[in-house]
This record gives structure tokens, sequence and C-alpha cells, in this order.
């Protein structure tokens, strides 16, 4: 059953570099596992990444260690499982695998944030629900 995104996923998106809204029309197109994008899973002003930051959601401060989401060049997902927004991280992963489908498909190359270590989280898949754009 294709899975189509709200109309609030789509305008959390807004300001996010095309490309990455193209991967992420495909990838709802291709998931096995419905997912969306938050009120701040896009662009994201230096404040509201403070905020965040302040909150311990992220490890960017946004004024001296800025987010890909700054500059429109990251989007966040989260999956909807019966009727609710799920951070399991199977379904995360799931998710993440058709964005990378997708991304592959369109020529985009992309990062996951499920594949990254941090000071603060020595483990793999501290930022699971991220993905961003890799520039050459």
């Amino acid at each position: 059953m294709p899975f189509t995104l709200s109309a609030a996923s789509i305008k959390n998106r807004r300001g996010v570099d095309p490309r990455l809204v193209d991967v992420s029309n495909l990838a709802i197109q291709l998931t096995l596992i419905d997912f969306g994008h938050g009120p701040h899973a896009g662009l994201r002003t230096a404040a509201e990444q403070h905020s965040l930051f302040l909150g311990g959601k992220t490890e960017a401060d946004g004024y001296d260690n800025k987010s890909h989401h700054q500059s429109g060049k990251a989007l966040d997902f989260y999956a909807y499982i019966d009727g609710a927004a799920s951070w399991e991280q199977e379904h995360l992963a799931m998710v993440a695998a058709s964005f990378f489908q997708a991304a592959s498909i369109l020529g985009v190359k992309i990062r996951w944030g499920g594949l990254w270590k941090s000071r603060r989280h020595p483990f793999y898949g501290w930022d699971m629900p991220h993905i961003e754009l890799i520039e050459d």
C-alpha cells in the first residue's frame, strides 16, 4: 500500500534543499513503513537550533556549531506506526532504507544519522531520524 505525506509534513519541509525534498517524495512511495516530518524537521533558525541544543536534542548549538538544518541541507523524519509517531530503531532504520533507495535512484548523495557516533553518544544510531545531503 503506497503512503503519502500529510500536508503538515510537506509544510515542515519548507526551505529544505529541493534535492532532499525530491528524495523524501520518492522515499514515501518506496517505503514499507509510513513516515512524516515534524515541526522542526527542516530549515531551522539559529534560535530554533539553539533551543534544541539546550534541550539535549542536538550537539549543534546553532551559533558556534551550526547544523545542516540551518542551511536547508538536512531533514528529520519519524516513522508512523498504528496511527502514532514512532522513534523505535527498527522503524527508523526501515524508513532510512527508503531514503537511501530514493537517493540512489535520483543520484543524490545522503548521509544518515543512524550511522553516526559522537562523544556524548559513543554508540551508533544516536541521530536515527536525520538525513542530510553530502556535498562534493
